[in-house]
């Protein structure tokens, strides 16, 4: 259990504060203006799924150059979508980590310079806090404390946050992330990149039941994760299904294999919910795009009387609303940072740059 926490209050600035947030830490260059945190200006989002997947993956060195050769143009689409012009801009939030460092250091470089230019404060975001609060976008009147499940592709994370700027890790993979192990079954199925959506539509015709494969609960009263027994589980079914030249049906080891990372992610979630004694739950990061795992905790989670939120799809994905949100608040509490700031391929949740 790892507590990342700093006693500070909320300060807010005049009603009407615009904020910028820009993300790249992966393979999305991403900008939007938001007002006073939750209001979404503007949120324009260029993906780069068509240029990697030819790869099967994320290419690093790709990723950075599609981001230096759009991330003008994105700023551009966001200030004209929302109406403004740079003069509004009253803040810049920018994600410094973790993710791909290359590209990761094309927003950073873009939002310092801005920052600098623009006089106005500078404060880099952790990517994963951005996730937490999406849902703050979405549910205006959402407030903490709350349990979060953040999954995405390389993040399986239960936080309790307490207050704003106020976390504490309860658990977290001890290897694969669940959508990291998405992608890894879809590529062994053929079904190409990005694996979570391809895996979904599939286990939709499949039957969960076909294929027996394990949960990994870990021990009694532990709320980490671990999806690499599983995995394995999966190749080697499919290993020995084709050796021995049987008949698989991708639909069904979809589905087996979905069911298997959700009953866990579900299990696990719930429980910590409920040993905290916290009323509020919430579903964030790539994967909670994923059906199956939005039904199935929404379903657990209202037995257990227990609050769910999820955002829209597009608040799931990375995007930079999250960003400017996040940014909003490190702002009220206090936080700036300086022009030294840099780009961090891993950094713990709640640390401050």
């Amino acid at each position: 259990m790892q507590s990342l926490t700093e006693e500070k209050s909320l300060t807010y600035p005049p009603g009407g504060w615009i904020t910028m947030g820009i993300e790249t830490s992966c393979d999305e260059t991403a900008v939007s203006l938001m007002e006073d945190g939750r209001k979404v200006l503007s949120s324009i989002i260029a993906s780069q799924i068509p240029e990697h997947r030819k790869f099967g993956g994320v290419v690093p060195e790709v990723a950075s150059r599609q981001h230096l050769e759009c991330i003008h143009q994105v700023v551009e689409e966001a200030l004209q979508q929302a109406g403004k012009d740079l003069e509004d801009v009253n803040q810049i939030a920018v994600t410094y980590g973790p993710g791909l460092v290359g590209a990761l250091l094309v927003g950073v470089a873009y939002g310092k310079a801005m920052a600098y230019a623009m006089d106005v404060p500078l404060n880099g975001v952790h990517h994963i806090e951005g996730h937490l609060q999406a849902n703050f976008i979405q549910y205006p009147e959402l407030e903490p404390p709350l349990l979060a499940l953040i999954v995405s592709g390389g993040h399986t994370h239960l936080v309790k946050m307490a207050d704003y700027g106020k976390y504490e890790i309860l658990g977290k993979t001890r290897d694969d992330a669940a959508g990291e192990a998405f992608d890894k079954i879809a590529r062994a199925l053929g079904l190409g990149y990005p694996g979570g959506p391809l895996i979904d539509e599939q286990a939709r015709m499949g039957n969960p039941e076909a294929v027996s494969f394990p949960r990994a609960f870990m021990e009694v009263d532990h709320y980490d994760f671990s999806f690499s027994g599983l995995k394995s589980a999966v190749l080697n079914y499919l290993n020995s299904s084709r050796m021995k030249g049987e008949n698989i049906s991708v639909p069904d080891v979809a589905a087996s294999f979905q069911q298997a990372v959700v009953e866990v992610l579900v299990e696990k979630t719930v429980s910590c919910a409920r040993d905290h004694q916290l009323s509020q739950v919430v579903l964030s990061g790539g994967v909670a795009a994923n059906s199956l795992l939005r039904k199935r905790l929404e379903e657990a989670c209202r037995k257990e009387e227990i609050s769910f939120f999820v955002p829209e799809m597009y608040l799931c994905t990375d995007n930079a609303a999250m960003i400017a949100c996040a940014g909003y608040y490190d702002y009220c509490l206090g936080y700036r940072s300086g022009w030294n700031l840099n780009a961090a391929a891993s950094v713990p949740i709640g640390q401050r740059p």
